[in-house]
């Protein structure tokens, strides 16, 4: 890895973050707050959230395992994609390479900044390799973005590549994990201070059950997190969504007993889609979801929405010609879904 200095974008390490009250201030003894032009009534919703969050963090910090300081919350992941973007790329000079077909917003945030996004096709497996990667980047490659469990695709991409791709470039690797609850892979957590220029993903929109709140999460060194926290928003993480994933945090023996659930149950749907005279081709998932290859995808999720239930049409989306992708739901929800499916007819 080059040194942080290097990759970061010089506007960028030379700034001075703004200081909030709340970041000049942060203990818990003082009893009147006459510091951040706040309105002294509707309590507690008129005062200023942490900034950095440090309750929840110290939480999420015991059950991930991970030092406080290596964690960065986000109004969802989505804003840790976006600051990867703002940290370390130059617009209309630097490049970013991910593989294809992924995660939409990797190409949007890439759009929004003016960053060119190259894309790496993976294999009739939905796998890719570190050669074929690195030989997408150049001189100005600073980014790399790995999705795994994969979306749309659901699979476990191969470690040893996601490895050999980490030790051969000298950038950034953004390693996507937001469905990796649902697998039997080995999170990148453990690994993050053999990797300096990693930055691992987590939201808690998928195991979590917390999609409405819109947090996410992201880990990597402690310089790294530094830099995300002098450019992000003040106020990031609103109180509302800092007291509800702190209540789930507090129950994540319950988190867990959901995941089985939906493991289990995915095994259960994948069976009973692979019967049905609409399927081609189920793909093996790691995920909460998975897909399907179809007779007829546009035909089918067309119908589908007429009996009220919505799949992911991906027909137009690279190597996913045809295919729909099928979110893993309740037993009941399931069972309407494949009720829908045996009555069709092309």
């Amino acid at each position: 890895m080059k040194p942080l200095q290097e990759l970061v974008r010089p506007n960028i390490w030379r700034l001075k973050p703004y200081s909030s009250a709340r970041d000049e201030y942060s203990g818990v003894d003082a009893s009147v707050f006459l510091d951040a032009n706040e309105n002294p009534y509707n309590h507690p919703n008129n005062r200023y959230p942490d900034p950095l969050q440090r309750d929840l963090k110290g939480h999420l910090s015991r059950i991930k395992k991970v030092p406080a300081e290596n964690i960065f919350l986000g109004n969802g992941s989505d804003e840790a994609i976006d600051l990867v973007f703002r940290a370390f790329c130059e617009p209309r000079i630097d490049n970013v390479v991910a593989i294809d077909p992924t995660y939409g917003m990797y190409q949007v945030c890439a759009d929004v900044n003016d960053v060119e996004y190259r894309k790496v096709l993976l294999d009739e497996n939905f796998q890719f390799t570190a050669d074929r990667m690195l030989a997408a980047a150049d001189e100005h490659t600073k980014l790399m973005f790995l999705c795994s469990p994969n979306n749309p695709s659901g699979n476990n991409l191969c470690r040893d590549e996601m490895v050999r791709l980490l030790e051969r470039f000298s950038g950034i690797v953004v390693v996507d994990e937001a469905y990796i609850d649902f697998s039997d892979a080995r999170s990148f957590l453990p690994d993050l201070a053999d990797y300096p220029n990693i930055v691992v993903l987590q939201t808690f929109s998928k195991a979590w059950g917390c999609a409405a709140i819109r947090l996410g999460m992201a880990f990597a060194s402690e310089e790294i997190i530094a830099i995300f926290n002098k450019i992000k928003y003040p106020y990031n993480v609103n109180l509302l969504t800092q007291k509800q994933a702190l209540e789930m945090v507090l129950r994540h023996y319950e988190v867990e007993r959901w995941v089985k659930i939906l493991k289990e149950e995915r095994v259960w749907l994948e069976e009973a889609v692979k019967e049905l005279p609409c399927t081609v081709q189920v793909f093996p998932s790691d995920a909460n979801f998975f897909l399907v290859r179809v007779t007829d995808a546009v035909a089918i999720y067309r119908y589908l929405v007429e009996q009220g239930i919505i799949v992911r049409n991906r027909h137009t989306v690279a190597r996913c010609g045809n295919c729909l992708r099928i979110t893993v739901g309740t037993r009941l929800e399931n069972e309407q879904l494949l009720k829908a499916l045996r009555n069709y007819q092309a």
